[in-house]
């Protein structure tokens, strides 16, 4: 893992990301953590596009953290664009929503989601999560790399 590794949030609800900052601080997550508000600044930030162009300031991340309940471009389409796209198509997208209903987890898996979270009521419950995250999706968990493959 290296710390200058970028986990992006896409979280309009700004008391959701600023405990999230918190839990992460606390499960002592090292990465940098950027928020953008909605599915439309995710593309943006994601293809690289105004204010995102500059990719020394805005890397492309080690891991999207995506919420479902968005306001005009959902999580649902956030993550259907993405897995659209052959240069995001190995990044892990991690599901942390509210939501606990099986049809959005079904569809969330259908749609390429790397694994679904549903947001804790608490920060205790938070911090433990984010700990667990850390650990599987920072540390341990090896994401697939390109590789150029010479004929």
């Amino acid at each position: 893992m290296f710390h200058q590794d970028v986990v992006l949030l896409v979280e309009d609800n700004e008391e959701d990301a600023i405990l999230l900052r918190r839990a992460f601080l606390k499960a002592r997550v090292l990465n940098s953590l950027l928020v953008v508000r909605d599915g439309e600044e995710a593309i943006s930030y994601l293809e690289g596009t105004g204010r995102y162009s500059n990719r020394l300031e805005f890397p492309l991340p080690r891991v999207l953290l995506l919420d479902l309940n968005l306001p005009g471009i959902d999580g649902f389409e956030v993550l259907r664009w993405v897995r659209s796209q052959h240069a995001l198509r190995n990044l892990r997208v991690v599901v942390l929503t509210s939501s606990d209903h099986i049809s959005d987890v079904n569809k969330a898996y259908q749609l390429g989601a790397s694994s679904f979270l549903v947001k804790p009521a608490d920060l205790d419950s938070l911090i433990q999560i984010m700990a667990s995250f850390r650990g599987y999706w920072l540390w341990l968990n090896n994401p697939p790399r390109s590789v150029l493959i010479s004929s």
